[in-house]
């Protein structure tokens, strides 16, 4: 029997599954008391998905709201609350960029759910009227050794890989980092950038009264009910997912015929809004729609092309299955429409029509199983504002300062120490993830892992580009996550500035445990606080971005860990700055900024040590728009020949990434404490590489800005890395150190078992 809408007015007492779905008593009885009734089942799905903390930030709007808030910016042409951001970045291009996470799904099934991960935010770049040009992988994982991440990562790296290779898209940057926390809990956070012109921007509004709804892409299955709105929305037990709904199946040859097919459509100007069906599938495709166009549509449901005919009208709503988009097109363009979509073999249906009756209904076998008001469900839900508390652990974390550890004290010491590091698992050469990646197909990617930031060409006449790159740190968040949140923003900011691109625009991916945690809601607002104040700071606009809460294995949760990602623009991408040495003759090497024995959360104190505790690294945002100024007024003058950011690892880790990847030796002199001087993490430094004759210039540059400069050595041609008065270690023996961890973890991509 169907539970049309007549039989709900007839039935008020009839049990519902709403905790099932994920509902609060008290969400279940507003919905009652928005409808006058009891919902449908229909009605109950579709609110039970938009509610969820995945799709309705009922937890965190209350604090989001700081972002939009941050002084106006020129750049941004579409701020927060569409599909992604779109920036102005010159010459008539606008780009847009988003970042979300697709944690849980990727937990129960690896490949799917990172593969389905890239072609969500893939479809969030299309609908705003872009081509999809780049991706990137923030990743997080439990201990390198552990056998789930032995089982979760390769998949994970395979479905970014498969996925992404086959749409043709370089995958430009990301991170891999492994971390105890997140055992039971990876992170799978997704970037992708997109181009368009400034009259291609489109936007996500069913208006017009009489225009179309045409559903088109891959047809509907029972794949993903429930997957991202409901499984994101809740904490996995200690013994695994507390659900299990289906995860998501994606495929990318379907996405790809997808893409070229929206763009055609858009070159003739034939729709008048779009948005893509991932989360929450058509509950939120139909509601957000409707609700941010004549405020009204109506659907029949039983149009909707399936792969399952099984399907109930719940499953439907509620279904995400990948690669379907949803289009609102003008009467007098459908035939247009249907006959591109012919053409690339892409089903396409009407499925319903928008009016004015301020009403979302939606039919099923001739009877009415949906009648709402469309925003109660894509924009009324709840908003709370959690309780927070300061975690009671957090006074003794901050007591336990590193300085207790035990350091290195001879020369010999120190260069064990040196090759321990850069074997490490977060410091080891990431080839091994990397060689699965296709990071220069369409011949415009200019810089890409393991450089500082992603760069890629948009205008191959002017040279015109675009500079991106993600950081964040969990542990420095964790000890304090104001902080923390602007650490990231300040490394992302200065790995944009070290390319020689002006950073213009920030998105972030917020991965936190349960906000019914008022530590962790303390946590977050923290967070949030922290980055917000540095955005403004920077005089950069957040365009969007994505929260992922209940990221936790019973009530062990995560680090703290908001990934931050900023876009920068480059007027000319041959003036990149790479991060080699060894390209010009005579090649001196400075040290920008000032060390600081700064040691807490560092990754020696966790890679050494397995502690944590002490104060992260002192930030000045100021003084990091300073150095980027310094960055890349040297990029613009042709000054410097390599240029690579210190973070995890200190100086360290970056003279042997800058000597590997030229396969030139280096020469140092250090003063102070050679440990301090090679393993501390202070923010705002940056090692730049020049011809000698070059130096008096820039250091006028440093000058003008305030910012330290020190000349601490030169490059050398003979294969051998020299620390004065410390060490010697020649480059086959670091790059043996350097490369070796992950292949002996994981084995080869090709022959994995």
């Amino acid at each position: 029997m169907i539970d049309s809408v007549e039989r709900a007015e007839g039935t008020p007492e009839q049990p519902q599954p709403y905790h099932e779905l994920g509902l609060k008593p008290e969400e279940y009885q507003r919905i009652r008391d928005i409808l006058g009734r009891r919902p449908t089942s229909s009605e109950l799905a579709m609110y039970s998905v938009m509610w969820s903390e995945h799709c309705s930030y009922k937890s965190s709007k209350v604090h989001l709201r700081q972002f939009s808030e941050l002084p106006h910016s020129d750049a941004l042409l579409v701020g927060m609350g569409e599909n992604a951001g779109v920036v102005d970045i010159g010459s008539g291009y606008a780009v847009t960029f988003k970042i979300e996470s697709h944690n849980h799904p990727s937990y129960v099934e690896p490949y799917q759910g990172a593969a389905t991960g890239i072609g969500g935010i893939v479809r969030d770049i299309l609908t705003m009227g872009a081509r999809p040009v780049a991706v990137m992988d923030p990743l997080r994982f439990g201990p390198a050794d552990a056998p789930d991440t032995q089982r979760v990562l390769p998949g994970v790296v395979a479905g970014i890989g498969g996925y992404g290779n086959c749409l043709g898209l370089p995958n430009i940057g990301g991170e891999v980092v492994f971390d105890d926390g997140y055992l039971g809990n990876p992170l799978v956070n997704a970037l992708c950038v997109g181009v368009m012109r400034h009259q291609d921007i489109r936007l996500a509004k069913a208006s017009g009264p009489g225009n179309l709804v045409v559903l088109f892409g891959a047809r509907t299955g029972g794949d993903g009910i429930g997957g991202v709105s409901v499984l994101a929305s809740e904490t996995f037990a200690a013994g695994g997912p507390a659900r299990r709904p289906s995860v998501q199946v994606g495929d990318p040859f379907t996405e790809k015929v997808l893409i070229e097919c929206c763009l055609e459509i858009f070159a003739a100007d034939l729709v008048v809004g779009i948005q893509d069906l991932g989360g929450a599938g058509l509950s939120c495709a139909t509601t957000e729609l409707s609700s941010a166009g004549s405020g009204g549509m109506h659907v029949v449901l039983d149009r909707v092309p399936l792969r399952d005919q099984t399907l109930a009208p719940e499953e439907i709503l509620m279904s995400e299955s990948q690669e379907r988009m949803c289009a609102v097109v003008r009467p007098s363009d459908v035939d247009g429409f249907m006959e591109i979509c012919a053409r690339w073999d892409v089903t396409a249906t009407v499925i319903g029509e928008v009016n004015d009756s301020g009403r979302l209904t939606i039919d099923w076998r001739a009877e009415r199983i949906v009648d709402v008001a469309p925003r109660t469900v894509a924009h009324d839900g709840p908003v709370y504002q959690r309780p927070r508390a300061r975690p009671s652990d957090l006074d003794n974390l901050l007591a336990d300062d590193p300085g207790r550890l035990p350091r290195p004290s001879t020369p010999e010491e120190l260069r064990s120490l040196l090759l321990r590091m850069i074997a490490s698992p977060n410091l080891c050469d990431k080839t091994w993830v990397t060689e699965q990646y296709d990071r220069y197909v369409q011949g415009n990617t200019v810089l890409a892992q393991p450089e500082d930031a992603g760069v890629l060409r948009i205008d191959e006449h002017t040279g015109l580009g675009v500079a991106v790159a993600t950081d964040g740190n969990g542990r420095f968040t964790r000890l304090d996550p104001y902080a923390g949140a602007q650490l990231a923003l300040a490394e992302a900011y200065r790995n944009v500035a070290t390319t020689g691109a002006r950073p213009l625009a920030v998105t972030n991916c917020l991965n936190f445990g349960s906000p019914e945690d008022p530590a962790v809601m303390w946590q977050f607002a923290e967070a949030v606080r922290g980055l917000a104040d540095g955005c403004r700071t920077l005089g950069l606009p957040v365009t969007g971005g994505n929260v992922s809460f209940y990221n936790q294995t019973g009530a062990a949760a995560i680090n703290p860990t908001p990934v931050i990602g900023v876009l920068g623009v480059i007027a000319d991408v041959g003036r990149r700055t790479p991060m080699a040495l060894g390209s010009v003759p005579d090649e001196v090497v400075l040290l920008l900024g000032e060390t600081r024995p700064d040691f807490g959360g560092s990754e020696w104190a966790w890679s050494e040590h397995h502690h944590l505790g002490g104060r992260p690294p002192t930030v000045d945002l100021e003084r990091e728009r300073a150095l980027a100024g310094i960055l890349i007024a040297a990029s613009e003058q042709g000054l410097l020949s390599a240029a690579h950011d210190l973070s995890d690892g200190g100086l360290a880790q970056v003279l042997v990434e800058c000597c590997l990847r030229g396969d030139v030796g280096a020469h140092v002199e250090l003063t102070g404490d050679p440990f301090e001087a090679l393993f501390a993490e202070s923010a705002g430094r940056v090692l730049v590489a020049l011809p000698r004759e070059r130096v008096p210039r820039l250091a006028d540059i440093c000058r003008a800005h305030a910012v330290p400069v020190t000349q601490i050595g030169a490059v050398q041609f003979d294969p051998v890395l020299t620390v004065a008065g410390q060490f010697d270690v020649p480059l086959a023996e670091l790059r043996a150190a350097f490369t070796g961890t992950l292949p002996a973890l994981f084995g080869t991509p090709q022959h994995r078992e």
